[in-house]
């Protein structure tokens, strides 16, 4: 195989890497032609800047959404999907180096966004370059797609899908080697209820956490310790609180956590018999697969459904939920939505839509799929590794015949979203001559 990638490409790809890591990039107020803010709306500019330099012929959405650049002809379109858009640094005490300046420690890139996303879209970008370095030319049209609001709601692909053509096939480097084929679909929703005079309840979370703590300070604690105790549910009381121990995982791992919403709802229901949420709740009990509410809910391709319930409030007006659920693949939505809501009414209860994000599916006898596995495999010597599924989301799926490929390797370490994000240069190289590989297998 010829090697494309070589030190000088990686130390361009490196150094403009830097000029998007500079730029604090997260959701802020929308302005006019920024709807996600400032951040998004310079990483965005500078992109179409470095694209531009590079010898692409690029686009930005008039409106600020995305942009997109390309490069080569065809009757296809080959996309690559990135995104520009990262959550806060958080607390930059926690951090050793500043998360707005690149900064190479110990043959590692420091700095928010080097691994989720602008690491591997970077990476991505110059693997093309390298094989145009190398005289050859393309048998499709290449477009490096940029979004802006990956971290908030996808409103950029959204504005995307409505106003250009879809892609022929593409990657998302925005996940792990080898690839995801599939990924569930992706639905949050409210479920609300009467409410109740007995209990005052506030316990709020983010819907894609199963919640590893619940904090009761209500009435009748004593009796909803002996509950607790009953079920062998770990708690302790402190000040006139009674805290409830669960174990937070992802709502897309819901069977791997402890959620302590639950566990709490489940105890109470047992000392406030009237309040019909409560007893929805310990019906419903510990299966975050929700067989108990709706029975086998499943496919041969993606495993099964997960459910998760992160938040509970019980005020004198109503009672209110929050469920994540991640859809198998082959599973009918709507039928399964007509099934919730079938479920919840017997207890009084009312389905809510939230939020839908459908799911992604592309074999694994595709040609896509086969060629990028066949592309990992020749340049790994990893022949274990097998085609993922995912309940987790990328935007591959807002793509027609578009999976996740890379950037990470399945041994880097996971930094995204944390303090001391960072990217070793040496995975950062090998994410780079699989790109290019795969690339010039699909599209030369």
């Amino acid at each position: 195989m010829e090697k494309f990638i070589t030190d000088k490409i990686q130390d361009e790809a490196i150094k403009d890497l830097g000029e998007l890591v500079g730029i604090a990039s997260y959701n802020g107020p929308a302005e006019p032609k920024a709807p996600f803010g400032k951040g998004p709306k310079a990483a965005l500019d500078k992109a179409m800047e470095l694209a531009t330099n590079l010898g692409f012929k690029t686009h930005e959405d008039p409106d600020g959404y995305y942009g997109y650049a390309d490069i080569g002809e065809g009757k296809e379109t080959f996309g690559i999907v990135g995104h520009l858009d990262e959550v806060p640094a958080g607390n930059i005490d926690d951090w050793t180096v500043d998360p707005y300046k690149l900064t190479i420690k110990d043959d590692k890139l420091f700095g928010r966004g080097t691994q989720d996303d602008k690491g591997p879209t970077i990476a991505a970008i110059y693997a093309i370059k390298a094989i145009l370095d190398k005289g050859y030319k393309f048998n499709k049209k290449i477009r490096v797609i940029f979004g802006t609001d990956e971290e908030i709601l996808w409103r950029c692909l959204a504005e995307y899908n409505k106003k250009e053509d879809p892609i022929d096939l593409g990657i998302a480097p925005d996940a792990e080697f080898p690839l995801i084929y599939a990924e569930k679909g992706l639905q949050q929703s409210y479920l609300t209820g009467p409410g109740s005079t007995e209990l005052n309840l506030d316990l709020e979370n983010a819907f894609n956490a199963v919640p590893g703590k619940a904090v009761y300070n209500g009435p009748k604690q004593a009796e909803v310790l002996a509950a607790l105790k009953k079920y062998d549910f770990a708690a302790d009381q402190k000040d006139g609180e009674i805290e409830v121990h669960g174990k937070s995982v992802h709502a897309m791992n819901a069977p791997e956590g402890t959620n302590a919403v639950v566990r709490l709802a489940m105890a109470l229901a047992d000392v406030f018999p009237d309040i019909k949420v409560l007893q929805f709740l310990r019906a419903f009990g510990e299966d975050a697969n929700a067989t108990n509410l709706l029975g086998d809910v499943s496919d041969e391709v993606s495993g099964k459904l997960t459910f998760n319930i992160s938040s509970l409030k019980i005020t004198p007006e109503e009672s209110r939920m929050q469920i994540d659920m991640r859809i198998p693949v082959k599973i009918d939505h709507d039928q399964l939505i007509k099934q919730v809501s079938d479920a919840v009414g017997k207890y009084g209860m009312k389905y809510e839509n939230f939020d839908y994000v459908a799911p992604l599916y592309v074999p694994t006898d595709s040609e896509l799929v086969k060629t990028l596995m066949q592309t990992y495999q020749d340049l790994t010597g990893d022949t274990e590794s097998k085609p993922a599924i995912s309940g987790g989301a990328t935007f591959a799926r807002t793509m027609h015949n578009c999976v996740a490929f890379g950037g990470m390797l399945p041994t880097t370490p996971d930094f995204m979203h944390q303090a001391n994000e960072n990217w070793s240069k040496a995975d950062m190289l090998k994410a780079m001559e699989i790109f290019a590989e795969a690339i010039y297998r699909l599209c030369v």
